[in-house]
């Protein structure tokens, strides 16, 4: 028999007890990643991520984790249900809290449910999907969201009662290649010309840019980071950016060997950085930004110097984040991302089971398109 547990922090499970389950080949789920969020305040109840996070338990021993959030709002999220949360309101109904399991600020497919090895990892799901529902009615929340679960995972918990949303992202496979050239065979003549044609504009403005290792980078050059995620987010949207400056010195500090930085240097002055972090088989592009603005710096910074680290590491995946169209024309190919989804109340479920059927055909219709535009020869 399993029972559901909550902690509202991650210090109260402990880092050994923690990672014994969640492992570090998927950075996101690490304990020292998720306490960081915590400790630097990126993540509390102020902020409207409050730590919620389930353990699952088979006498008395905890067999399962998954990071959970008490939300009082839909920012961070990358799966936007905005359009839900005003139905709810103008109903007379109350959407938030939702009980919501994800990486926050993080729309990198990956674990979210999280098993002790030995365990049988369906039973453990379907226990956790079918006490779950109970535990949202008797708390008062409105309903309980899973984000960017592998598409296996996802269908588990749709078999177990639980919607499921599709999404569509950019990501690039290594197909075996031997450095960047031989990845570039693959394109047309045409497209494979405009594509040298950016990364020698790049040169030609005098910028030299080096990938970096997390003990590598130094305290100053963090700062300088910093400065340029801050950047980013004040033009995107007026603000400083989900996270302070600590989060990012405390990961240097815990996880390094999974931090890779891209830095531009103009003329050895830094101008411009973007942090990846690196997991057993997929690099995860995260945050970028830069104090002057060059042509084709954001391509070669964010895109191409992580396509060169793949080929050179021999991981299999490079997942560049959220949104971007323009990815295709660079090599990245269209896929499908998952998350699923349970509204307390009937009424409401219904109306989004039948507004993510319609969605769904829409974005299958939207992939076949995106698929249509890759750079690639016809094989």
């Amino acid at each position: 028999m399993f029972e559901l547990e909550f902690a509202d922090t991650i210090a109260d499970v402990g880092q050994d007890a923690w990672d014994t389950l969640a492992g570090s080949a998927y950075p996101f789920t690490r304990y020292c990643f998720l306490h960081a969020l915590e400790q630097t305040g990126a993540v509390a109840a102020k902020s409207g991520w409050q730590p919620h996070h389930l353990l699952v338990k088979r006498d008395g021993q905890v067999c399962g984790v998954m990071p959970g959030y008490l939300k009082s709002h839909s920012y961070g999220e990358y799966v936007f249900d905005w359009a839900w949360a005003d139905a709810y309101h103008r109903y007379g109904s109350e959407y938030y809290p939702k009980l919501l399991f994800a990486i926050p600020f993080t729309p990198a497919t990956g674990p979210r449910l999280c098993v002790a090895e030995g365990s049988d990892r369906d039973a453990v799901l379907a226990a956790v999907a079918n006490q779950l529902p109970d535990y949202v009615a008797g708390m008062g929340v409105s309903s309980l969201h899973i984000l960017f679960s592998d598409a296996d995972t996802a269908d588990c918990w749709q078999a177990e009662g639980f919607s499921q949303r599709v999404g569509p992202q950019y990501h690039w496979f290594n197909n075996g290649y031997r450095d960047f050239d031989d990845f570039l065979a693959r394109f047309s003549s045409r497209k494979r010309k405009n594509l040298r044609k950016e990364r020698r504009t790049v040169a030609d403005q005098g910028l030299t840019l080096e990938r970096l290792s997390g003990d590598q980078v130094s305290p100053e050059l963090w700062r300088f980071f910093f400065h340029c995620y801050q950047i980013t987010y004040a033009k995107r949207s007026g603000h400083g950016g989900y996270l302070p400056e600590q989060f990012f010195s405390q990961l240097a500090q815990t996880m390094p060997e999974q931090l890779v930085l891209v830095l531009a240097r103009h003329e050895g002055e830094p101008v411009a950085a973007a942090l990846n972090f690196r997991g057993d088989n997929t690099l995860y592009g995260r945050y970028w930004g830069c104090i002057r603005e060059y042509d084709f710096l954001h391509f070669e910074a964010c895109y191409y110097q992580g396509i060169e680290y793949c080929i050179e590491q021999g991981l299999a995946r490079f997942d560049p984040g959220a949104q971007g169209e323009h990815k295709i024309q660079r090599g990245f190919e269209p896929i499908l991302t998952y998350s699923n989804h349970w509204l307390a109340d009937p009424a409401f479920a219904r109306a989004v089971e039948d507004f993510l059927d319609r969605e769904r055909d829409h974005i299958a219709a939207y992939l076949s398109e995106a698929e249509s535009l890759l750079p690639f020869k016809a094989e």
